[in-house]
């Protein structure tokens, strides 16, 4: 596994971590703790050092889980979790400083940590972020030696830049993938230049850059790409990158054409978001052990050859970029 230096920080993390949005078990179908711990365990023995989390996630569950497992020994991983979409007390009553003490107090105790590695701001609402008091109460849970360092999870780029005019920001996540490569001109250069670290979140785009699913597949009603196929629930962007799903089967389907031999589409989709160096960690999620140690395997593939980096280009201008629905 190959790694990558954190923003302006000497640390470096697994260029593949995972993301652990699944272990929740609410919104990606069920999950056991039993087979949750075991994509865990496989996940630092594939070299996997960044795990990204959530309070919200399963109300908790994925970062219990994930508290278990450090308990069990396991060294050397950074945890970044999120805040200020937990339903109690809910928005607007979130975005307090006595709230974000609590809630990251809740973490803390969920993860069994004494102090965050990364806190992150949870999709806020664009004018909560504006306001910009919520960086000030991340600037004292830091003092207070609550967290390490602070980021923002974005959902648009017009987001991201806002965010960057902090100049203590660590990182920001956002949504990138071959369906949504915005990204590449509007934020990449100057997320280098301030040194924040990107944290890419969908890589594959909840699954349909894996080329596995047809217009006929269908899922369970405890996951989001049933119940909120169509942004009924939170940003369309979250689910299927925001792409139609009938539309992306098709898109799927024409990218099979792209894909080198020997590679799978999975493979070709998480290798091309590692060949730009402004990214600093993909977080794949993953169900089962065999899920995580296929993703870590991407590091050791070599980059895409730069004709095809060209046609994929081609193919989101003049395939994808129109059907793209939600804050972007």
């Amino acid at each position: 596994m190959k790694k990558r230096v954190f923003g302006r920080s000497n640390l470096q993390v697994s260029e593949v971590g995972m993301g652990c949005w699944q272990l929740g078990g609410t919104s990606w179908g069920d999950v056991s703790e039993a087979d949750a711990l075991a994509t865990l365990e496989t996940a630092v023995e594939s070299g996997v050092t960044f795990f990204d989390t959530a309070d919200v996630y399963g109300s908790g569950r994925s970062e219990q889980i994930l508290g278990k497992f450090l308990k069990s020994g396991a060294e050397n991983v950074f945890v970044a979790t999120k805040i200020g979409r937990f339903p109690e007390p809910g928005w607007p009553e979130n975005f307090s400083f006595e709230v974000f003490r609590r809630h990251t107090d809740a973490c803390l105790q969920r993860l069994g940590v004494d102090t965050l590695d990364l806190l992150q701001l949870h999709c806020l609402p664009t004018e909560v972020l504006q306001q910009g008091e919520v960086f000030e109460w991340l600037r004292h849970l830091q003092q207070d030696g609550k967290i390490q360092r602070f980021g923002v999870s974005v959902e648009s780029m017009d987001e991201a830049l806002l965010c960057l005019q902090q100049d203590d920001l660590a990182s920001l996540q956002i949504i990138f993938n071959l369906f949504r490569q915005k990204p590449i001109a509007a934020l990449f250069d100057v997320a280098k230049r301030k040194g924040v670290a990107l944290i890419v979140r969908l890589p594959l785009a909840s699954g349909l850059l894996t080329g596995k699913f047809t217009r006929d597949s269908r899922f369970p009603d405890n996951d989001h790409r049933s119940f909120n196929r169509d942004g009924q629930l939170f940003n369309v962007g979250e689910t299927f990158a925001g792409i139609p799903f009938e539309t992306g089967v098709e898109l799927a389907t024409t990218l099979q054409f792209h894909v080198p031999n020997k590679l799978t589409m999975t493979e070709m989709a998480l290798r091309w978001c590692l060949d730009y160096d402004a990214v600093s960690v993909i977080i794949p999620g993953a169900r089962n052990p065999q899920q995580i140690a296929a993703n870590a395997g991407v590091s050791d593939l070599p980059p895409l050859k730069r004709g095809l980096h060209g046609q994929l280009a081609q193919f989101y201008q003049a395939e994808v970029a129109a059907h793209i629905r939600g804050p972007y």
